[in-house]
């Protein structure tokens, strides 16, 4: 069975986060802490005219009842889930993406670690499974 795949525009705007974050990585380099990073990226990601909020809170639900909430580090164009780390994305992490998408149910979702020489290396794309 073929693996899950995002909409053409979810991966093209995945694609244009992804340049907007090299931009930032090769201005800045790696060694700072997440919140300049992220203020970065979101100043970065508005220049070039794409939406993006920041710190965004999603409700989590268990059949139905609200039980907490999560915040993703960026929301941007309200289709695509990025998570920024200064450490190399662990499973965890991708758990929390997972259980992210899940809860806003969105399709495709980035962790980004700008802790690294080669951005590339840092960046980890994570899709949701739809159930059958």
């Amino acid at each position: 069975m073929p693996l899950p795949e995002p909409s053409a525009r979810v991966d093209d705007l995945a694609y244009r986060v992804i340049g907007a974050a090299i931009e930032v990585h090769r201005q800045l380099g790696a060694g700072l802490l997440t919140a300049a990073y992220q203020i970065a990226l979101q100043h970065e990601l508005q220049l070039q005219g794409i939406a993006v909020k920041r710190q965004v809170p999603i409700p989590v639900a268990y059949k139905g009842h609200v039980v907490g909430e999560h915040r993703l580090s960026f929301l941007v164009e309200d289709e695509l889930i990025v998570e920024i780390k200064i450490e190399p994305p662990s499973e965890l992490h991708r758990a929390q993406l997972v259980s992210a998408l899940q809860a806003a149910r969105l399709e495709l979702g980035l962790l980004i670690n700008f802790n690294v020489a080669l951005l590339k290396d840092g960046i980890r794309r994570v899709v949701r499974c739809k159930p059958n």
